[in-house]
């Protein structure tokens, strides 16, 4: 059976407007890498040990890592252009080792830079900058939602991450903004640091408020504005 590969530019839109037509149809020739193809569930990732190669690289889809301390969890979304190392996520000799699991949310297409695709990967700087930035986004995206778990209203924690999932992942109609990602009222909380029944209350509360409402099929509706009162203000509150 002949092996998957898909091209590692699906996943850098960025990436063809710094590059001229030429160069564009050469890169996406050279960058072709293995394809991993998972459908929503669970998913057990198997950690490669090679130093040189760079990870999975989410093309398509979104997937929840979730990271067990104790008898806490917390979940961090990743969708395309994230970079995943699973070998950098099990240290079994850091001073407090902690569990983690993944679950595809929407059917992922993932590349895999194994040793090979990244050589090739590291001959296009355009291609290596735009993997860079991805990281850095990555980074300041769980900066935003650490910020966002320190609301002091549950209904606010929820209705900050619904926008900021929209930033990325949400799609414009007529009747407000579609955030289409299926997330259950446990992994709502997982993310914003609540507790279910918590969870619950709010969202009841900000569909009451017609601030939200949710789609058939799953996912949720935003309506409005993005909310006033939680935008930074140098003068403080």
């Amino acid at each position: 059976m002949e092996e998957r590969t898909v091209s590692v530019l699906d996943a850098l839109e960025d990436v063809s407007a710094v590059l001229d037509s030429n160069d564009l149809e050469r890169a996406r020739t050279e960058l072709n890498a293995p394809l991993v193809e998972r459908p929503t569930g669970e998913w057990t990732v198997e950690p490669s040990g090679d130093p040189l190669a760079m990870g999975l690289l989410v093309v398509e889809g979104v997937l929840a890592r979730n990271i067990r301390l104790g008898e806490a969890t917390t979940t961090e979304l990743v969708g395309p252009c994230d970079l995943l190392r699973p070998a950098h996520y099990y240290d079994a000799d850091a001073p407090i080792p902690v569990g983690v699991d993944w679950f595809v949310l929407e059917p992922a297409r993932l590349a895999v830079l194994d040793r090979e695709v990244t050589a090739a990967v590291c001959q296009w700087q355009p291609v290596v900058t735009a993997i860079v930035a991805a990281a850095i986004s990555r980074a300041w995206s769980l900066a935003q939602l650490l910020a966002v778990s320190h609301l002091r209203r549950v209904d606010s924690r929820l209705l900050a991450l619904f926008w900021h999932l929209a930033d990325r992942f949400g799609r414009v109609q007529a009747e407000g903004v579609t955030v289409p990602i299926r997330l259950t009222h446990e992994a709502l909380g997982h993310v914003v640091g609540a507790q279910r029944p918590s969870v619950t209350t709010a969202l009841n509360q900000l569909e009451e408020s017609g601030r939200i409402s949710r789609r058939e099929g799953g996912g949720w509706l935003l309506h409005g504005e993005p909310p006033r009162e939680l935008q930074f203000s140098k003068t403080g509150p």
